[in-house]
């Protein structure tokens, strides 16, 4: 039989845009900064916009997901929120907990970098996977001396031609042992170092160019992250 135990994830930050449009980047534009959730079969157990919003999954044998916002505005336009990720993990429990949790501050993290950079804008959103070789210890710092990223700390300046992709240069904005910020002009880079909870490295590209195209780039980003762990 399985065991299952709930968890509770809590994080606080304050955020460069108001209630309302963080509100909009939770509820609507999930893909600019995390993952596409439109599709997710949840129901708002609490919508009191903008300032408190409970959204709620239920599943057999008491199984549930539950994402909780409440938002306060502050000077200067910005909003403080409150985020608490709430649940069950049936399997692995303290590997999932741990990757959930490390996942939060990144995808706050990259929250914060959408609002502030390029909030409202339509976005071109592609999620690629690394190869099942890249499930190694050692395999994120593999990823990020082909970036040409290898130790280099968060506000730092960048700039790399991929393979396939082409140059790139801007920002560093993220960096740690499993997670990697890169933002460039136009575009939020993602990478995650899933090798440290079992899983193989990802990315996700988050493109506010106007010309980005899905299929181009997971094309590209997958032959690169190919070449990486051959």
């Amino acid at each position: 039989m399985t065991a299952k135990r709930e968890f509770e994830i809590v994080a606080d930050t304050e955020l460069p845009a108001t209630p309302e449009r963080v509100w909009q980047a939770v509820t609507t534009d999930t893909s600019a900064w995390m993952f596409p959730t439109d599709q997710w079969p949840a129901e708002r157990t609490i919508d009191e916009y903008p300032h408190h919003l409970v959204s709620r999954m239920e599943g057999p044998d008491g199984w549930f997901n539950q994402l909780e916002h409440v938002l306060e505005p502050v000077d200067g336009g910005r909003a403080k929120l409150h985020y608490v990720h709430s649940g069950i993990f049936a399997d692995n429990w303290d590997e999932q907990y741990d990757g959930a949790s490390k996942h939060t501050e990144f995808y706050l993290h990259t929250l914060a970098q959408y609002l502030e950079h390029f909030d409202g804008r339509p976005v071109v959103f592609t999620d690629i996977q690394a190869p099942a070789a890249s499930q190694t210890p050692e395999a994120f710092e593999e990823l990020k001396r082909a970036l040409g990223v290898e130790g280099v700390e968060a506000g730092s300046p960048f700039a790399v031609n991929v393979h396939g992709v082409g140059q790139l240069s801007g920002l560093v904005d993220f960096a740690n042992g499993n997670f990697l910020g890169l933002r460039t002009a136009d575009t939020l880079f993602r990478f995650f170092g899933r090798n440290a909870f079992g899983a193989p490295v990802g990315m996700t590209v988050h493109d506010f160019s106007g010309f980005g195209d899905p299929e181009l780039t997971a094309k590209a980003w997958g032959a690169f992250l190919e070449k990486v762990y051959a």
